[in-house]
């Protein structure tokens, strides 16, 4: 492991120490055996590149859970809604079990050749540099060396052709599900709590963007030539409200022992990936800069990503745990592939967030899933001093995504729409993330475990809870 530069910075009364950058151990040989074909299916591993290239480690995906439970894992895929099905599990194991016995057979070779040239060498230190042509022990060490060399190259390469294959799938594997999660699509959603009433009204309320337009304070129309469909201006009150929410979020959550930070808006595909995102799979929700310019480039439509990525490769000091970050972001989404609420901002390119980001230890299962509490005790917090009414779900398995173990959902009474809208959610990622992006802490005794992590909005300014506030009161 690197050595900690030591830095303590102290920030609102929150004193953060520096993160111990954890070395990459993964050999660069592999970097240059791999073939830079597309992936099966078509999808290439913007964090498999990544490790190839030499940035980071290899993903320790807990291969040993999905080959000893393997029932269980195809029954979870099967539940949740992604690219993969049963059958991708099984296909899994299998390339799994074949990169081990290339892997065996390669380091099994590797100890040999080390043997004979030993013993190579000792034959020189005790023979004269002439008489070792004659030699028949000289020779046969030399050509046995050769023959393990050739194996040895043809083994190589059939283990980057297997590793490939195997993360081209395994990094699409979703994350373990926690058992009180309803099973089904988002008609299942659970709801946990009603907190507030409805607001009431001797009249027919408004849309946020009537009301909006009425009062100038929003413009959305007459922008194809501007910014295209999907954008908008807020101005007066408008802008000074968005502004407001954000700085009442991030002061509330410092007042709370966040530590604030701001994050890049332009990340690494490796840091989508890690986080549970393909940007290369979904162009339709992500914005990627041109690669002839700018490779590998993408705008992050959460500050999760910048947050995550800010622990990749690192390690928390035991005694900072549980860390917990706040950033406001401006978030990009293309929204191409949705045909819903076209006008408004409830589903916009580019609006402001603030998001929590925890990392926490794993000593116990139960520290992630009470960090997740605390930051849903906050959100509930705030949205009910903004005086909304809302409820909490717990999110079906066809709602989490790949990263998440649970997941909370907030939807707040828009009284002009008639009906609830999601304002707000949180996550409990588990290790998902952690093994993907090596982020880890230090124990006590000075070992290293792979970190849990969560993240959860708290303001979605501009697009979510402006509109729901401007509307309830």
């Amino acid at each position: 492991m690197a050595t900690c530069i030591g830095m303590v910075a102290r920030v609102g009364g929150v004193t953060f120490n520096a993160l111990k950058p954890v070395t990459c151990e993964y050999a660069r040989r592999s970097s240059n055996q791999i073939s830079q074909n597309r992936f099966a299916h078509g999808i290439r591993s913007s964090l498999y590149d990544h490790v190839r290239e030499g940035y980071s480690d290899k993903p320790d995906l807990d291969m040993r859970l999905v080959c000893e439970e393997t029932d269980k894992v195809v029954a979870n895929v099967e539940n949740r809604k992604g690219g993969l099905r049963g059958v991708d599990v099984r296909e899994i194991v299998s390339v799994w079990q074949q990169l081990q016995d290339v892997r065996n057979s390669i380091s099994e070779l590797e100890q040999q050749k080390k043997t004979v040239s030993e013993d190579v060498r000792l034959l020189v230190e005790k023979n004269e540099k002439k008489s070792l042509a004659n030699l028949p022990e000289f020779n046969q060490a030399r050509q046995k060396g050769r023959e393990i060399r050739g194996r040895l190259n043809l083994l190589y390469p059939k283990e980057s052709e297997l590793e490939a294959e195997h993360y081209s799938r395994a990094l699409r594997l979703p994350n373990t599900t926690h058992p009180d999660v309803p099973i089904g699509d988002e008609s299942q959603a659970c709801v946990v709590e009603l907190i507030g009433q409805k607001p009431e009204f001797n009249f027919k309320p408004k849309g946020h963007l009537e009301l909006g337009e009425h009062l100038g304070l929003i413009r959305q129309r007459h922008l194809a030539h501007v910014s295209g469909h999907r954008s908008y201006y807020l101005r007066g009150t408008g802008a000074r409200l968005q502004t407001a929410l954000q700085n009442f979020a991030l002061d509330t959550l410092q007042r709370r022992g966040f530590a604030p930070m701001v994050v890049p808006d332009m990340l690494k595909g490796a840091v989508f990936e890690g986080c549970g995102m393909q940007p290369n799979a979904h162009r339709s929700q992500v914005y990627s800069l041109d690669p002839l310019h700018f490779p590998d480039l993408n705008l992050a439509g959460t500050g999760e990503v910048g947050l995550a990525g800010f622990f990749m490769d690192h390690a928390v000091n035991w005694a900072d745990l549980p860390v917990r970050s706040v950033c406001s972001s401006t978030c990009y989404r293309a929204e191409t592939d949705t045909g819903r609420e076209t006008w408004g901002l409830y589903r916009v390119h580019q609006f402001n967030k603030v998001e929590m980001f925890g990392v926490t230890a794993d000593e116990t299962g139960e520290e992630s899933s009470k960090l997740l509490e605390e930051f849903l005790s906050l959100q509930k917090e705030m949205f009910s001093s903004l005086e909304l009414h809302y409820r909490v779900l717990d999110m079906p398995t066809q709602e989490l995504g790949l990263p998440a173990h649970r997941k909370y959902d907030i939807e707040a009474w828009m009284p002009g729409r008639n009906s609830y809208g999601e304002i707000s959610s949180g996550s409990n990622c588990t290790d998902y993330q952690s093994r993907r992006l090596n982020i880890l802490y230090e124990r006590q005794d000075g070992s290293l475990q792979y970190a849990h992590t969560m993240n959860a909005s708290s303001v979605t300014a501009g697009a979510r809870v402006l509109p729901t506030y401007a509307c309830s009161h």
